[in-house]
């Protein structure tokens, strides 16, 4: 097959700027490219040609202005089997009168059916001319079924991965010497680690993490909460909230620091040092893919029952749950519950790093979405 991968107008492909989707896209290409001819489509960036043949993958860049009709453009001199349009349904529309003999395939990874961002007729319309729509969690699923009447055979689930070698767990003899080096590289050699890896804005809830930083000092003062991202990808300049997240946390001193963004492939040496992960989400939470990378890495995991979040990390067997999402004493029970009771900790990382190998793998997600293809195609 010749198959199309249609990124959003958001970040490059490949994630020189990281990005959830362009991660996605970088763990399943190569898989794809082995057995059929594959071309990406994204915008441009400084550190990218515009066009270029890499391990055989077509990467062709376009500028940010007027993204789509470019690719309208790309499209109609171009002939493909299979099309996948990421997160941008409603571009199907109008990239399918581009090529009227191609399959579409429209990935959600947040809710782009929402009618704040799609009007009812125009939802229906996409619904109508797409071969299959695939969502990255039950949740997502449900956010379109609920609304509009979806065949049962039109959508399905496929779960994103992570590629579980570039993590070193901190039981292999290679993890401990890394978490060692990082340790001192950031200055947590005697310090319960609780790490918190993402955008820094209120829905990620980190403000909440913060507080609930008092709590499990008074039982732990060796804690240290280490908040790793930026208000956005790749951009480090402060915000309203991000100033208040520095405001929040400076009662506490050393005991919490803040890195700043750190590029994603250095992302999988930065989870040696922590103990625990939270991912401390106070909205509903399509699916955050970090979960796959801390258990990947084998830290233990605290996160919140919104969203997609608990279909893939379940409470007491490859994580912890948090339903009081906005309570800080809730997160301060989890975060000291892992950090006390290390067997239970090492446990619930050892069942996650199992899941991040097998069933949530880049192999598994790219199988997934290649059924979908072959069976829209036949």
């Amino acid at each position: 097959m010749h198959i199309a991968f249609i990124c959003t107008e958001k970040l490059p492909s490949p994630a020189v700027k990281g990005g959830a989707i362009q991660l996605m896209i970088d763990g399943i290409a190569p898989m794809f490219a082995a057995k059929h001819t594959l071309t990406i489509f994204s915008i441009t960036d400084p550190s990218l040609p515009m066009y270029e043949i890499r391990d055989g993958i077509e990467y062709v860049r376009v500028p940010k202005e007027q993204y789509e009709q470019h690719i309208v453009n790309e499209l109609k001199k171009r002939t493909f089997d299979v099309i996948h349009v990421f997160n941008r349904p409603v571009n199907v529309l109008f990239y399918k009168q581009a090529a009227p003999n191609s399959r579409f395939v429209t990935s959600l990874h947040n809710d782009m059916f929402s009618p704040m961002k799609m009007k009812r007729d125009v939802a229906e319309r996409v619904i109508a001319e797409v071969d299959a729509i695939t969502t990255v969690s039950e949740y997502m699923k449900r956010t379109v079924t609920k609304r509009y009447d979806v065949r049962d055979d039109l959508i399905h689930i496929v779960y994103s991965g992570v590629d579980a070698t570039r993590y070193t767990p901190p039981w292999t003899e290679e993890g401990k010497q890394r978490r060692t080096t990082m340790r001192q590289r950031f200055g947590t050699e005697d310090d319960d680690v609780i790490l918190f890896i993402g955008r820094l804005s209120k829905t990620k809830g980190v403000h909440v993490l913060i507080e609930s930083m008092n709590h499990v000092l008074a039982e732990r003062p060796k804690a240290k909460l280490v908040i790793v991202g930026g208000k956005w990808f790749s951009d480090n300049r402060p915000n309203e909230y991000v100033r208040f997240l520095h405001q929040l946390a400076k009662p506490y001193n050393d005991r919490i620091q803040f890195t700043s963004y750190i590029p994603s492939e250095y992302i999988p040496h930065i989870f040696t040092i922590g103990d625990v992960f939270v991912c401390s989400s106070q909205w509903h939470e399509p699916l955050a893919r970090v979960h796959y990378e801390a258990m990947a890495a084998g830290v233990p995991i605290v996160t919140t029952n919104r969203g997609g979040n608990s279909e893939v990390i379940e409470h007491n067997v490859n994580g912890l749950v948090v339903d009081d999402y906005a309570s800080p004493k809730a997160f301060a029970r989890a975060i000291s519950e892992l950090l006390h009771d290390k067997e239970k900790a090492l446990a619930l990382a050892h069942e996650g790093r199992k899941r991040a190998e097998t069933t949530f793998s880049f192999a598994n997600t790219a199988e997934q979405l290649e059924r979908v293809y072959i069976t829209i195609c036949q």
